[in-house]
C-alpha cells in the first residue's frame, strides 16, 4: 500500500519514483516466449483514450518514391485525469536533407472519437480506419503551412509482440499502475500529398504505422528509446526499444519484426539496438550515436531460423528535437518535478552510403538495400541495464 501511495504522489506532483527494481515490471518479452507475436484485427486498433495519466499516439512514417520523408501524428495526452490535450504534428524532410525540414505542431480542439473508437476527429483534423481495417486516411488543415491529405494501406499484417503487446508496471502486477503497448503496421503503401507553401508534395511510396500507448507518465516508463524504420523493395524491418529508468531496474524492452508483402516473417521481442560509436553532444551531454547496429532474430511459422541486421554510420543527423520546447504548456507539468529529465530526440536517415538489410531465413541469405529512418531518444539517466 505504501508503494502505491508513493506512486500516486509521483503521478500527481511529478516527483521521481522510488527504486522498485525489476520485479515491478513484467516485460511483454515474458509473453513472447510462448507467443512471439499476435496479428492485429480491426478491433485491436481502437484508441484506449484512458481517463488516467497517459500519452497515446498514432504515428505514420512516410518514405515517398521522390525522396521526401514525413511524419504525421496525433498525440492524446491525459494529465492525472484532470486535463486532456491533443496535438497534430507533421514533419517533412526533403531529399538528402537538401533544405531545412518543415515542422508543424498544432493543439487540437473539439476532439472526439468514433463510436467504435477507431476514428479520431477534431476541428480541421480526422484520422479514420476503413471498414476492412486495412487503410487509414489522415486529413489535417490545422496548419496552412502543411495541409495533410494521405492514405496509408497495409500490405502485410499488423502485429503486437506477445499476446496483447503490453508491458506492465507496478509492485502488484495483477493490478498494475502502468503499461506500455506498441501495435505495428510494419509494411504499408502511401498515397496522397502534403501541401506546403511551395506547393504539394506527392507522398506515393512506402509507409510504416505505429499505435503507441504509454499508460503512465512517459518519463517514468522509459529513460531511453531507439526507433527503427527500414524499408526496402521487398522487406520492412521495424523496432521500438526502450530502457526503463532505474526505478524499474533499467530494464530493456525491445519489440519489432521483419515483414514482406502479405506476411510477417518474424515478430516479437528478439531485437536489439546498439550504438557502436557515440559522441557527446556538447550542448546537453547526451551520447549522440554515430554508428549503429540493429538486429532481429526469430523463427518463421514453418520453423526456419531468421537473423537480420542493419548496421553502419548514421552520417549527419537530420534533426535534434528538444521535446520540452515542443509539447503543450500543460503537458510540461507531467515532468516538472523529475530531476535530470531533459528529453531530446536525435533523428537520422543516412543517404551517402547505401543502407543494407542482411537477412538470413533458414539457409537462404538475402541482402537488400533500402532506406532507414531512425531515432535515438534520451530522457533521463539509466543504470547498467537488465534484460
Amino acid at each position: 500500500m505504501f508503494n502505491w501511495a508513493k506512486q500516486t504522489l509521483a503521478n500527481v506532483v511529478g516527483t521521481e519514483e522510488p527504486i522498485y527494481g525489476p520485479s515491478a515490471i513484467k516485460s511483454v518479452a515474458e509473453d513472447a516466449k510462448s507467443t512471439p507475436y499476435t496479428e492485429l484485427t480491426r478491433e485491436d486498433m481502437k484508441w484506449a483514450a484512458m481517463d488516467s495519466t497517459c500519452v497515446e499516439t498514432q504515428s505514420f512514417y512516410l518514405m515517398a518514391d521522390n525522396g521526401h520523408m514525413a511524419l504525421a501524428q496525433v498525440i492524446y495526452s491525459n494529465v492525472v485525469g484532470i486535463r486532456t490535450t491533443c496535438q497534430f504534428n507533421s514533419k517533412v524532410f526533403y531529399p538528402e536533407n537538401s533544405k531545412p525540414h518543415l515542422w508543424c505542431s498544432t493543439p487540437l480542439s473539439d476532439t472526439e472519437f468514433s463510436a467504435d473508437k477507431t476514428g479520431f476527429y477534431a476541428n480541421d483534423c480526422a484520422v479514420e480506419l476503413s471498414e476492412d481495417g486495412k487503410t487509414y486516411t489522415i486529413k489535417s488543415m490545422t496548419d496552412q503551412r502543411s495541409i495533410v491529405n494521405l492514405k496509408v494501406t497495409r500490405t502485410a499484417p499488423g502485429f503486437v509482440a506477445g499476446k496483447d503487446g503490453k508491458t506492465l508496471f507496478g509492485t502488484d502486477l495483477k493490478n498494475p499502475w502502468g503499461s506500455m503497448r506498441h501495435a505495428f503496421w510494419p509494411r504499408c503503401v502511401a498515397e496522397g500529398s502534403i501541401v506546403t507553401k511551395d506547393g504539394p508534395i506527392d507522398f506515393k511510396g512506402k509507409a510504416f504505422f505505429v499505435h503507441a500507448l504509454q499508460g503512465m507518465k512517459p518519463h517514468h516508463a522509459a529513460a531511453r528509446w531507439n526507433f527503427v524504420d527500414f524499408q526496402s523493395p521487398s522487406y520492412s524491418a521495424v523496432m521500438m526499444e526502450y530502457t526503463t529508468p532505474p526505478s524499474y531496474g533499467s530494464t530493456i524492452v525491445g519489440v519489432g519484426g521483419i515483414a514482406k508483402d502479405g506476411e510477417i516473417v518474424i515478430g516479437g521481442c528478439g531485437c536489439t539496438a546498439t550504438h557502436n560509436k557515440t559522441k557527446q553532444d556538447t550542448e546537453n551531454d547526451w551520447p549522440e550515436p554515430t554508428e549503429i547496429k540493429f538486429a532481429w532474430t526469430g523463427t518463421t511459422k514453418d520453423g526456419k531460423k531468421v537473423e537480420a541486421v542493419v548496421e553502419g554510420s548514421l552520417e549527419e543527423k537530420l534533426d535534434r528535437v528538444d521535446v520540452m520546447a515542443e509539447v503543450p504548456g500543460f503537458v510540461k507539468k507531467i515532468v516538472a518535478g523529475a530531476v535530470g529529465t531533459k528529453p531530446y530526440i536525435y533523428q537520422y536517415s543516412p543517404h551517402k552510403t547505401p543502407v543494407v538489410l542482411k537477412l538470413k531465413i533458414g539457409d537462404e541469405e538475402i541482402t537488400e538495400q533500402g532506406q532507414l529512418f531512425t531515432e535515438a531518444t534520451f530522457i533521463s539517466a539509466v543504470d547498467a541495464p537488465s534484460q
